[in-house]
């Protein structure tokens, strides 16, 4: 996972650097404690969460009206000229009127989620009972569940639409918040062992070349044995 040169000691560029990513998910982390403590807020003050949230919701059309009418402009003279001013125009409406009425467009907002959770449920309640799969118990609660949360949110429109908004983006940041964090922690201590361990193999390496070095210097010094010496008389008799 982490370079090693030749000598078997870890890479020093700041790509294999083990504490660089150890820093680099350590703010993943903090992110992720950031987010679960937003979450955390938007869940008590509900109210404030969907203001806050139709209001970055009307910024972010108005700026994506902006890139939209850009990137028109920059076609100009193509067939796609006109599509993308019409998307761009309706891109900025809609986002001067969530940023200018955001209490109608949470109330608007609220029941098309209401819709979507009611048309769901249905859809998993028949083709569960259709299908008659493994996971029919499993599909059968999920459209209940979903059949319950959209009756719910219309029996109480439109007053639900001052939390319900609030409420579900809250949820998102504390579950994506709570990812996070748990992504950083066990990133980090992933690493921690990756690089012990490599620490470890590069100590037990320089250790067995350092001992095999010294016994083939013991070998080196070591004396040959009288009897196995040649003497020169008998070479020459020999001869």
């Amino acid at each position: 996972m982490f370079g090693r040169s030749h000598s078997g000691s870890p890479d020093p560029r700041p790509g294999a650097d083990p504490g660089a990513l150890r820093r680099s998910f350590g703010l993943l982390a903090v992110l992720g404690v950031i987010l679960a403590v937003a979450g955390l807020v938007g869940l008590v003050y509900v109210g404030v969460a969907t203001l806050t949230s139709m209001l970055l919701f009307g910024w972010l059309l108005l700026v994506g009206g902006f890139v939209a009418l850009l990137h028109a402009v920059q076609s100009r003279g193509t067939s796609f000229f006109w599509l993308g001013v019409v998307v761009a125009a309706l891109n900025l409406a809609a986002g001067v009127v969530v940023i200018r009425r955001p209490d109608v467009a949470a109330e608007a907002l609220t029941m098309f989620a209401a819709l979507l959770f009611l048309t769901g449920g249905v859809f998993r309640l028949v083709g569960s009972l259709v299908v008659r799969g493994p996971q029919m118990a499993v599909t059968l609660l999920q459209g209940a569940f979903d059949l319950l949360l959209g009756v719910l949110v219309l029996a109480e429109w439109p007053s639900s639409s001052q939390y319900v908004i609030g409420c579900f983006f809250s949820l998102a940041l504390l579950f994506d918040g709570l990812g996070l964090l748990a992504t950083g922690i066990g990133a980090r201590r992933i690493i921690s062992l990756v690089s012990d361990r490599a620490g470890g193999d590069g100590a037990g390496d320089t250790g067995t070349e350092g001992a095999a070095g010294a016994r083939e210097g013991r070998e080196a010094v070591q004396p040959e044995e009288p009897g196995k010496a040649a003497q020169p008389g008998q070479e020459q008799s020999h001869n």
